[in-house]
Order: C-alpha cells, then structure tokens, then sequence
C-alpha cells in the first residue's frame, strides 16, 4: 500500500497542442505525480504540446499521452484544463474535448479549470447555477453562460447543480488550486 495521498486516483487534462500556460499544466501534473496520482494528458494531436509563459514566451514542450477523440473519459476521477489563452481559446472549439468536459459533468465527477480554462466549460455549457472564478477577461463570458455568480478568489470550490467545480484565476494561486484539485480529487 502507498503512503501516497492521490494513489490510485486518474486524472485526466485536456491541452490543445499550442498555447497552454506552462505553469498551468505542469506544476499540478508534477504535484499530483508526486503524490501518487496517475495524470494523463490528452491533446488534439499527438504531436509535442508547446506550452507558453505568459501567453508569448516559449516554455516547455510536453508529450501527450493520448488525444481527445481516443481517451475514455469514464477511467478518469477529475478532469483539469489549465488556461493559456491561446490554449483555451482553441480548445473550445475542439468538439471531442467538449464532449469529454460534458461527460465528467453529467456523471457527477470533479472539473478543476485555472485561468482561461473555463472558456472551455463556457462553450461546453455546464456552468449553469455555478460561482466560480478565472483570469478577469473571462467573467462576462461565464456569467452570461448561466453561471450563478463570478468572485475574484484565489480558489472557488462549487458543488451545485450535480458535479463539483473547481476554479482559480491565475499562475499566482497554484498552491490554493492545487488544495481545492486534492480535496476534489479524494473527495471524489
């Protein structure tokens, strides 16, 4: 038996090939490794995902583990999109992603999304009756996705409306997003 917190526990993030804020997605995949989760990264293509700092400067690249349209979204406990801007403006309006996002909802299992990420949850159009938060640019968008209510917090956790949603704003509240994804994740 592991003395590890997260082990046995899956993870599934959802990264589109370009743009992903480097923080975003490497700092809770490194975190949840650590403590023993099994994190899969699923992006458009299989080809290396480019990460950004600061949505301009190249960061690292990152090998995804499968892609949208092959994972099985079932095997995975909770779902994390980190932001970029870039990267959460194009997954939007990947269809399988979206499919992937409304999956995890409608089955009651954990969302973490981090700065841009919930325009993805936006488009998915599950974030009725939620209060949440993101980077500021992306309040309007979720308000008028039917969202109940946006904060500017470092960490928002809401279980309304059947799945628990769990959201931060920028790089800067890692370490209260990465609390709230443990707290979701065993919780689950």
């Amino acid at each position: 038996m592991s003395d590890k917190p997260l082990s046995g526990h899956r993870v599934l993030v959802l990264v589109t090939n370009y743009g992903v804020e480097q923080d975003e997605l490497l700092v809770p995949v490194r975190r949840l490794r650590e403590d023993g989760a099994e994190v899969t990264v699923a992006a458009e293509t299989t080809d290396a995902v480019q990460t950004l700092v600061g949505d301009k400067d190249p960061g690292e690249t990152v090998e995804p583990t499968t892609t949208f349209n092959t994972v099985d979204p079932g095997e995975y406990q909770l779902l994390l999109i980190p932001g970029g801007t870039i990267n959460a403006d194009q997954l939007r309006l990947q269809p399988d992603a979206l499919e992937v996002i409304k999956e995890f909802a409608t089955s009651g299992r954990p969302i973490a999304a981090i700065c841009h990420g919930p325009w993805a949850l936006v488009e998915a159009d599950v974030l009725s009756g939620k209060t949440l938060t993101s980077y500021p640019s992306v309040r309007t968008d979720v308000r008028n996705a039917g969202a109940r209510n946006w904060v500017d917090e470092a960490v928002v956790s809401d279980s309304a409306n059947g799945y628990t949603l769990v959201t931060s704003r920028t790089p800067d509240d890692l370490d209260a997003f990465l609390e709230g994804l443990n707290t979701a994740l065993i919780g689950s």
